[in-house]
């Protein structure tokens, strides 16, 4: 008889629905393929019998299968333990990262506007602000519902007012206002030399040759914004931790078990996979 258990990891790391995926489809199908002949007419191997079953528990819940087993209890605590213990930071960190991306949102949609991105450029860049204002990344523009980049408003302010005009604030519109010195122009700090090291604006040298046009709301809004990745990141890392205990926990009910007979056939394979738009991996194990 040939087994498979397919466990599905997504890249999408929204914690609640992960940990959902995980607590009732960590094992998405454990099957048995009635078309094949091999599955007939068989002696029955007790070896994969009592493995199989705790393997499965394990890859489900870690330390179930430890437990069905009747190994040292420190061996399920320790699986359960990390199990809660991933799911918790995973949880912490991802709400401390939700508050921050909350808050430099609110903060940029108070300090930062399209108007005054383009009349301070102008002043900063007096020489090529037209070549600024294209640039090199671009903003999303909304005018009566049809979408725009910020490299045609110049065009644009020639057929409709300010008032029309809407800058898109998605994803993008957020990492580029505080990572380029193209949009450094929209925010609202009294204005001074952005080429000095002192002010309300000023320059600092990012390495050993990047240099970086800063304002003090910008510079706040940057740490806001790295925090919250940073947060985010951790998240993840501990998300990846609660696949890795489901896998450990499987693996270990096979490499401990009590006959220590090895399979005649164990494979693993990973596949990518999608659903519904969202990009994931498949672990397979057969045996």
């Amino acid at each position: 008889m040939r087994t498979e258990c397919i466990l599905i990891s997504y890249s999408d790391f929204n914690l609640r629905q992960i940990l959902f995926q995980f607590m009732l489809t960590s094992v998405a199908y454990c099957q048995f393929d009635i078309y094949d002949i091999d599955n007939y007419n068989y002696s029955l191997d007790s070896t994969r019998n009592e493995t199989s079953l705790p393997l499965i528990k394990s890859l489900i819940f870690p330390g179930w299968g430890q437990l069905s087993k009747g190994d040292p209890l420190w061996k399920p605590f320790l699986f359960v333990g990390v199990e809660f213990f991933a799911i918790h930071s995973s949880f912490s960190y991802s709400n401390k990262s939700k508050k921050l991306r909350y808050d430099f949102e609110n903060f940029a949609d108070n300090h930062w506007e399209l108007k005054r991105w383009y009349d301070n450029t102008k002043v900063i860049f007096p020489d090529n602000w037209r070549e600024i204002i294209v640039g090199t990344h671009k903003l999303g523009l909304k005018i009566n519902d049809k979408y725009y980049q910020s490299e045609n408003l110049e065009e644009l302010l020639q057929r409709f007012p300010w008032s029309d005009i809407q800058v898109v604030r998605d994803r993008d519109f957020y990492e580029n206002i505080g990572k380029y010195d193209q949009f450094v122009g929209g925010w609202d700090d009294d204005f001074d030399n952005p080429f000095d090291s002192e002010g309300n604006w000023y320059s600092e040298k990012k390495g050993n040759v990047e240099t970086v046009i800063l304002t003090k709301r910008k510079d706040y809004y940057r740490n806001l914004r790295f925090d919250s990745n940073r947060y985010s990141n951790f998240a993840r890392i501990a998300t990846s931790a609660i696949l890795l205990n489901h896998i450990l926990s499987g693996f270990e009910t096979i490499l401990n078990s009590k006959k220590r007979e090895p399979f005649k056939s164990l494979s693993i394979e990973l596949r990518p996979y999608t659903i519904v738009n969202e990009d994931g991996v498949q672990l397979i194990l057969s045996w």
